[in-house]
């Protein structure tokens, strides 16, 4: 039987150097493949971000940033917090509504019948701020004494807001408005005069009147 020999000094100062640095050597390799775990996550998360934010330097030399507003949903056109003393005086005529419903979204004037395209939002017959219920850009703004100045806003996927029955107009043609910027104050108007101060609110959806109600829990 062989016998094994021992091992020399210089043989054993080798392994004991060898040992010395295969942990070490572990260590950093898991430290650096961390380090690109992180950088990587955060440059995906940096990319997402500019995905949804743009930001802008107009000649004033000012930052502008501009929010994504797909990600918006449609809110009331008027101050949340006053949410409990609104009410909706004439409802969206819906063809397939029952009798009552219709007859509430009638709108009368000269002894003449018209469906009411959106809803008449009134607080206890009092004026309030009027409010852009997604942020747009301003397409029409008409100025009149007789049937209450009007706001039309176009926005993302299609939609369009219409606000009527306005005074003290806040915004012009082609400004860009964001959501919960005041566009005005509601006021009543010899045209729909049975309605007292109120606010016309009408939402379309590429071009074709639907109910706000199927948007918001008023």
């Amino acid at each position: 039987m062989r016998e094994e020999k021992p091992k020399s000094p210089s043989q054993k100062n080798k392994s004991q150097k060898k040992n010395r640095w295969f942990w070490p050597a572990i260590y950093s390799g898991l430290a650096i493949v961390f380090v690109g775990m992180v950088w990587g996550f955060n440059a995906i998360v940096q990319k997402d971000s500019a995905d949804e934010i743009e930001v802008t330097q107009q000649p004033n030399n000012e930052l502008v940033v501009e929010t994504n507003a797909t990600n918006e949903v449609l809110k009331y056109p008027f101050n949340e917090d006053d949410h409990d003393s609104m009410a909706i005086l004439q409802e969206y005529y819906d063809a397939e509504a029952d009798e009552e419903m219709r007859e509430k979204a009638l709108l009368v004037f000269s002894q003449t019948y018209l469906t009411n395209k959106g809803v008449s939002i009134s607080m206890e017959d009092q004026p309030f701020e009027v409010v852009a219920a997604l942020s747009g850009t301003v397409e029409e703004v008409v100025i009149d004494e007789f049937a209450g100045s009007e706001i039309t806003i176009t926005h993302a996927d299609g939609l369009t807001t219409i606000y009527s029955s306005l005074t003290g107009i806040l915004v012009k043609e082609g400004d860009q408005v964001t959501q919960g910027q005041s566009l005005g104050t509601a006021t009543s108007n010899e045209w729909n005069a049975a309605a007292g101060t109120h606010l016309h609110f009408q939402v379309l959806e590429d071009g074709i009147p639907v109910n706000p109600r199927s948007y918001l829990a008023f």
